[in-house]
């Protein structure tokens, strides 16, 4: 059952990092340098996207966690006020 789900975050994950890649690529072209330093600006931002946009897209870290309990044991008890 996690393979789809892995897929779907893999190819979310590329697909950002393509299109900030290309991003990256095109203003750098049009800031008037050649294209061997846009093709290379480019390559640099989508590598440094994919750790990027994998780590926010993470599942495990953007799970819901119950409050702790609220009780003498958190500063309510009788000695404190």
């Amino acid at each position: 059952m996690d393979r789809p789900l892995l897929s779907l975050r893999s190819t979310l994950v590329f697909l950002l990092a393509v299109l900030a890649g290309a991003a990256a690529g095109g203003l750098t072209a049009l800031a008037g340098e050649g294209t061997p330093r846009s093709v290379l600006a480019g390559l640099a931002v989508a590598g440094l996207a994919v750790p990027f946009f994998n780590h926010l897209i993470d599942s495990d870290s953007t799970a819901i966690r119950p409050p702790a309990p609220a009780g003498p044991g958190s500063g309510e008890g009788e000695s404190n006020g």
